[in-house]
Parts: structure tokens; sequence; C-alpha cells
């Protein structure tokens, strides 16, 4: 259908806005920008009546603030792109991811253990059956978190892809870097963006939190042993990891064998951030491989949350406050690179440096510092949703862990 003249363009827009000045522009861009007021609060409705008539031109409207007032824009629809690849390769990676998670969850017998430092990996894979418990619980998260987003865009119509998950036996712990789809779509609005944002967190954490109690009820206390030729390693905490060791085996863990002579609450504040000093000698949890499933579980969900760009929390942060949540990208990087540097200030020593957080300093350059925009980027979001924003907001803070990891 040939494009029709701007009269008949304006008398669609008239029927939901009151014109007051009309801008022709580059049709490769734009076709018209219609400046005035929504005769209506209800710009949601607006939104769909105009775009319901503009449909058969091939039209799509975009609801936009500028210079403190709301601005139409009448653009071409975009191609809906196919997908980045076809369905066997995410059922190729999907396969791949959960051998790997095998693997790395394999249960080998202390007596088998080389004696050299060397790398079991025959053992490995002789025992990777033993691995199933966390290649359940860990799948089970992660697959629970990509279908949260994927099933919100189907209820909302935004195309995307599948989930494609990321083996890494050797290379990670979990024999995974995680998990994402992509939109191949533009949400309708920030209430839309929001749900697809939040629907995974959601979904992950409904399944992370069980998976975690249960693993520290099959998890035992024991000693923090600084074995000379044998790296181990400590997780770090969070303070929802915290408190859930407390609630399960009834005080602060990791337990150290004195506080040298600081006040309780200055200790764990100091190892909350640090992970120093590490408490060789003192007790911890011996983590059940579930329970480590779990602990990852809320790890990734916390790194989804973090409010900027692209991210999971930058969905929730852009549904808040809308432009003003850019403000927040220069506060994150700054907070990494300070946990990064955080120990070292403390205890006077650059070898004490975490560098677990350069690489997240990358990724937040790379999906930090841009942003879904939706097609209607007026309509706000309503009250039940930012209460569960601000929620989520705490959840963040609540799941973040300072010190990813401390290896001994």
């Amino acid at each position: 259908m040939s494009l029709p003249d701007i009269e008949m363009l304006t008398s669609h827009v008239s029927r939901v806005f009151r014109v007051e000045d009309v801008t022709a522009g580059d049709p490769r861009k734009w076709y018209a920008r219609y400046r005035g007021h929504f005769l209506s609060d209800d710009t949601t409705a607006a939104y769909d009546q105009l775009a319901d008539a503009l449909k058969s031109y091939n039209i799509t409207p975009l609801f936009r603030n500028e210079n403190g007032g709301p601005v139409i824009y009448l653009a071409p629809s975009l191609t809906i792109p196919k997908g980045l690849a076809p369905v066997y390769v995410n059922i190729i990676l999907f396969i791949l991811t959960l051998i790997a998670m095998l693997i790395m969850g394999a249960e080998i017998p202390a007596e088998l253990m080389p004696t050299d430092g060397s790398f079991p990996f025959m053992l490995l894979l002789q025992y990777m059956y033993t691995g199933w418990p966390f290649a359940l619980s860990m799948m089970g998260i992660l697959f629970a978190h990509e279908m949260g987003h994927y099933i919100a865009c189907r209820i909302y119509k935004v195309p995307a892809t599948l989930p494609f998950f990321i083996p890494a036996p050797f290379i990670s712990p979990l024999g995974t870097f995680g998990a994402f789809i992509a939109m191949r779509g533009i949400p309708k609005n920030k209430r839309t963006l929001f749900d697809v944002g939040v629907a995974g967190p959601i979904a992950g954490l409904v399944i992370s939190i069980p998976v975690l109690f249960l693993g520290l009820h099959l998890s035992h206390l024991g000693a923090i042993e600084d074995l000379p030729g044998n790296s181990s390693f400590l997780e770090g905490n969070s303070i929802f990891y915290l408190l859930s060791k407390f609630a399960i085996f009834g005080k602060l863990l990791p337990e150290p064998v004195s506080y040298g002579g600081l006040a309780p609450a200055v200790y764990w504040i100091r190892y909350y951030l640090t992970g120093l000093p590490l408490p060789v000698g003192g007790s911890d949890v011996q983590l059940h491989m579930v329970a480590l499933a779990g602990w990852a579980g809320l790890f990734v969900t916390a790194l989804n949350l973090l409010p900027v760009g692209t991210l999971d929390g930058g969905h929730v942060a852009y549904g808040l406050f809308g432009e003003k949540a850019r403000k927040i990208f220069p506060v994150a990087i700054g907070a990494l690179v300070g946990l990064m540097f955080l120990p070292a200030l403390i205890n006077f020593s650059f070898m004490s440096i975490n560098y677990s957080w350069l690489l997240w300093v990358f990724i937040l350059f790379w999906l930090g510092n841009v942003r879904t925009q939706p097609l209607d980027d007026i309509t706000p979001l309503d009250m039940k949703r930012r209460v569960l924003g601000y929620v989520m907001l705490v959840s963040f803070l609540l799941l973040f862990t300072p010190i990813p990891m401390v290896i001994y």
C-alpha cells in the first residue's frame, strides 16, 4: 500500500492527540512529527488505537517526551529480523551445557584425587554421572530465569529467541557462563519492558531460594584448612546468603577463630566488603553441590539486577526513573572499580586487589551504556509495578556479593 498523504496521517493522529505543530521528516527515518497534547490520560489506549489505524500503512507510531512535552513520530515499521540461529543450535548448546554441568558437578572419592596437584580430567569424566544433583539444580535455575523472559515476551508478543546456553567445562566451576535470550522486536511501552525484565529474576529466584536451602540442609560445617600444595576457595557472601546460613546453622559463617580485636559488627562489615582476613582455622559450610548451585543462582540474579543498560535491572531502573536512569551507569562503574581496589586499600597491599570485577566493568561498558527504548516512551509504570520495581532494587542490594570468591 502506498504511503498516505500528510493530511490523512494527521487525521488519524488527531483522534488521540490535539495537534499543535506538524513537521515532515526524512521518510527513511520518520514521516511526520506531531507536537501537542493527548486528548485522554490513557496513553496506553491512545497508542493502541493509533497503532491499529496505521498498521495497514506499514507505519509505527512512536510516543516520546521532548522538551517537557509529548511528541508523536510516525516512522516506517521495522522488519522483524530472523532468529540468531536455527533451533537445533539452541538444543545442541543446551545439551553441551548440561554435560559440562555434569562434569563440573562430579563428586570424586577423596582417596582417588591426585596428590601431585594435577587436574583430574579423566576422573571427572568417569564420575560425571554423580554430578546430576548439581546439573539438575543449576540448569533448573538458568532455565527458569530465561524462560521467564521468553514467556513474558510471548505474552506481550515481543519477538524473541529461545534461550542460548553457554557451556564452559573446565573454565567455569559451574560448567557454564550462563544463558541469554535476544529480543528481536521492540517492547510496546515501559510496562511491557519492565515485565519482560523482572520475569527472569523472579522466575530464577523462585527456583534458586529453595535449591539454596535444600543444599544448605545437605551441607555440613567443617574447618577451613590451608593445606600446602592444594588450592581451595571460599564462596562470597551476600547479605541474603549470610542470613540464609544463619537460619540453617544458627551463626554467621564463615566463623573466624577470633575477631582480631575488632568489634563483631566491624569485623563482619570488613569481611563482607573485602573477604579478608581469611578465616583459616575457623569453620564454614562445606557446601553440597546443590547448595553451590543455589548460591550461583543468587549470584547470577544479582548481576542481572545491576540497574544499568540492557541488563534486567536496567529495564527496571528505566521503567522507574526514565532518562534519569542513565546517571546510574557512571555510579555503577565507579562502584565496581571501588570494589576492585577496596581490599587493597584496607590492607595496604596491592596484592589484595580483587580483579574479579574487572570483567564486569568491561561487560557494563558493553551492555550498560545502551538501553532498550520502547515504542511508547510516555506511558508510565502503574503503582503495582513501581512497588515491584523498588522491591527488585532492594533484592539486588540483598543479593549482591562484593567479593564473589576468595581462592587460597
